[in-house]
């Protein structure tokens, strides 16, 4: 079973039914991560690429 690359708790993905793009959260630490392969699985956080998207959004909003 995969575990959270966070906190190190396993992570309850069914192997099998997940897919590329799916995202999937923590239960422990609530931290959100892409699947960004299968196999092997591989994740990627998504909170860190949201901030970036927010912080872009803000500062547009400000030169206005």
């Amino acid at each position: 079973m995969p575990t959270c690359p966070e906190c190190e708790n396993s992570l309850d993905i069914e192997m099998d039914e997940v897919e590329e793009g799916d995202v999937v959260a923590c239960e422990e630490c609530g931290t959100e991560f892409e699947v960004v392969g299968v196999e092997p699985l591989e994740l990627a956080r998504v909170e860190a690429e949201i901030e970036e998207e927010d912080d872009l959004f803000n500062t547009e909003e400000e030169e206005e």
